[in-house]
């Protein structure tokens, strides 16, 4: 299962508005024993790169039971973290200090989903639901 963007990943995030800035939904799934390593990621992440790259995590929270989801749709934890731009989230991938601790949170995953999200009303096909 994936739990790492790839450079073609990168290159087609990179091709909406580089400088403009997003909040990346990260959903995770623990391996067996992740928890620990992700852990140490966590805080590794929030003492050196959060403020190396601006970063600003506003939610992380365990996913409880869905109240509603296909099967296999349940998460362990859920984050929500701004980034000032786009551009900022693609270096701090390549740093090659963060790099250093990536086993970490591949260790400590055995599925995880990063999706850019950008506010209702910056796109022409924005608009709300009820949920």
């Amino acid at each position: 299962m994936a739990v790492d963007p790839t450079g073609e990943d990168l290159a087609a995030f990179l091709a909406g508005d580089p400088d403009s800035p997003v909040v990346m939904l990260n959903l995770l799934r623990f391996a067996e024993g992740g928890r620990e390593p992700y852990r140490e990621y966590s805080e590794a992440f929030q003492r050196t790169f959060a403020p190396r790259y601006g970063v600003e995590v506003i939610y992380a929270g365990n996913g409880e039971t869905a109240l509603v989801a296909e099967d296999g749709q349940q998460w362990d934890a859920v984050l929500l973290v701004r980034y000032p731009t786009r551009r900022a989230f693609s270096q701090m991938v390549a740093d090659p200090e963060y790099r250093q601790i990536t086993h970490l949170r591949r260790r400590a995953l055995s599925e995880a989903v990063l999706q850019p999200t950008q506010p209702w009303g910056r796109r022409p096909d924005s608009g709300t639901t009820s949920g």
